[in-house]
């Protein structure tokens, strides 16, 4: 099969015919006959499984994989690669926020640079300044904690290789972060600037945004451990270097012991500093009882449409 469409469905359905239409055709412009188009249905709320079932009932080249509950949009994405078959892969959102017919262009980019990847990037995020702001700020926090040179304000959209899918779909992380793990699967790749629409608001409120960095930070880096390491190395050089002082003003200077209140701060600043690492330690801990009990980021309830054209 010479390709593959991949989008997830969740609160879908007002643009579920739409992008079918316009992935169909633009599919078709491309591969002629010899494409699927591939619907993850990630516990969708309202009736986008039933849409997209009546479309996989009327065209052969749409396949809809149902997931047994809401798992998130990186692992119904992930679940989505692990369906095709094409040679090329075009992964994108289904809310029309981005376009279909960006995939001529990076086809088009694709022959040219010889590569295995042209991804999306954002000519200017799109949203409200909050919107911006927080992704600058989580991309600057990424990199700071991680010193992965993740591209600023990714899209979902992006054209990948055969192998590409392939050496993608080997990463079996519990916990995953899809942009992370697009650029540690290396090969060469390639950015292409376009313009997103907003078609709808987000579903990312800031509980999940802070989420996500504190998953990316965690999953990607060791760094805030090390931190902690060298904080901990630094309150016991300064609890050493006032322990000295102490006993030379005692001896010395002959001064009586005062400080009542710098006693009581410093033990609540020191209660509070371990009870921080304490849940830094907590959270590594917990991702790797996760990982251990190795079980499967989605469940596949059903396939429908896997027919032979």
């Amino acid at each position: 099969m010479k390709l593959s469409i991949v989008a997830t469905l969740y609160k879908s359905a007002p643009y579920v015919n739409e992008f079918y239409a316009r992935s169909s055709a633009v599919a078709k412009q491309l591969a002629g006959d010899d494409f699927e188009i591939i619907l993850v249905n990630d516990g969708s709320p309202d009736d986008s499984l039933d849409i997209a079932r009546s479309l996989s009932d009327y065209d052969p080249h749409v396949v809809v994989v149902d997931l047994s509950r809401n798992f998130g949009h990186h692992k119904a994405m992930m679940t989505g690669l692990a369906h095709t078959k094409g040679e090329l892969t075009f992964l994108i959102d289904s809310d029309l926020e981005e376009e279909p017919e960006w995939l001529m262009n990076f086809e088009i980019q694709l022959k040219k640079q010889k590569c295995d990847v042209v991804y999306g990037v954002q000519k200017r995020r799109k949203g409200n300044w909050y919107e911006r702001w927080s992704g600058k700020i989580f991309y600057s926090f990424f990199k700071a904690f991680t010193g992965l040179p993740l591209p600023e304000n990714l899209v979902t959209a992006r054209l990948m290789t055969r192998r590409y899918v392939d050496a993608l779909l080997l990463h079996r992380e519990r916990e995953i972060l899809i942009a992370g793990l697009w650029y540690l699967t290396g090969f060469e790749q390639h950015p292409y600037l376009v313009s997103k629409h907003s078609t709808s608001e987000t579903t990312y409120t800031l509980g999940k945004k802070l989420s996500i960095v504190v998953k990316s930070v965690t999953s990607f880096s060791s760094l805030p451990l090390v931190i902690i390491f060298y904080v901990g190395c630094c309150v016991s050089l300064m609890a050493a270097g006032y322990m000295i002082y102490i006993v030379a003003s005692w001896f010395v200077f002959a001064r009586p012991l005062v400080g009542w209140a710098s006693i009581i701060a410093s033990i609540w600043l020191l209660g509070g500093t371990t009870i921080l690492f304490l849940g830094v330690i907590g959270i590594y801990l917990s991702k790797i009882f996760s990982e251990t009990k190795q079980r499967p980021y989605t469940i596949v309830r059903q396939v429908y449409g896997r027919k032979k054209l």
